[in-house]
């Protein structure tokens, strides 16, 4: 520990409203981008950036748990989709019938379609046995590496680069490919690439799959299921004066 940590502080403020704005705008227009990808490739230094993005994610006990394992050969890329392929059909048989023509049409091609595949790793040992603050939730090393995630998907939104997260694979499989050590945790396998169009709102609904909640009915006082006297008002999207907008 620092014998004089205050010294360390610095002064802080709001940010101007042009800069509060594109970080409301980035976190409204962000997507989970399936099949919008162009082909072009990724320049490294923008690579770069969204990776220091991650990697500037706060972490419980400053663990920084997360790897990045770049993906970019189409030979490694054609195998992790051959894994998707095999657990897409097994996740179709678990929906209903009359769901499955609906899940069949929800194109997922970031795998081979994206330049630039990223698998997000979570290293429970990399801080020790004993993590301040995870000494009673296991948990708190992989929603650490969320965060990291986040951050990346919200960088790459501001960048014009698109981002998809493809959970639909089982694990080991993907371990193998990659040569992942089994201790470690795989969090999430991400698409990149450069998008010229984004769905206006989520594409699940816009194809009707789901609907967003309102988000009065996720908000309690003070203990599990209370509501308080009226709702608390916040600025939707459609609110904001948005940079270009």
């Amino acid at each position: 520990m620092h014998d004089r940590p205050n010294e360390f502080l610095v002064r802080t403020a709001p940010f101007a409203d042009q800069d509060k704005q594109a970080v409301y705008r980035a976190i409204h227009t962000r997507r989970d981008v399936r099949d919008q990808f162009l082909s072009d490739p990724l320049p490294d230094d923008l690579v770069r950036r969204l990776l220091e993005a991650a990697h500037a994610a706060p972490s419980v006990g400053f663990m920084q748990p997360w790897s990045f394992l770049l993906i970019r050969s189409a030979r490694k890329r054609e195998a992790i989709w051959q894994a998707f392929l095999r657990a897409n059909e097994e996740a179709e048989a678990m929906f209903p019938v009359e769901q499955r023509d609906a899940y069949r049409s929800l194109k997922l091609e970031g795998i081979r379609k994206a330049p630039l595949n990223i698998c997000v790793t979570c290293d429970p040992d990399r801080a020790g046995p004993v993590v301040l603050g995870r000494t009673h939730d296991p948990r708190m090393d992989a929603f650490s590496t969320v965060c990291a995630i986040q951050n990346l998907w919200l960088t790459a939104r501001a960048e014009g680069v698109g981002l998809g997260w493809v959970s639909i694979f089982h694990e080991a499989e993907v371990k193998a490919i990659l040569g992942i050590p089994e201790r470690v945790q795989i969090i999430g396998y991400l698409c990149l690439g450069f998008v010229e169009e984004l769905y206006a709102t989520p594409e699940l609904e816009v194809k009707g799959w789901r609907k967003r909640l309102p988000l009065d009915d996720l908000i309690y006082e003070e203990s599990w299921g209370q509501v308080g006297e009226g709702p608390i008002t916040l600025a939707t999207a459609e609110d904001l004066t948005l940079p270009g907008s």
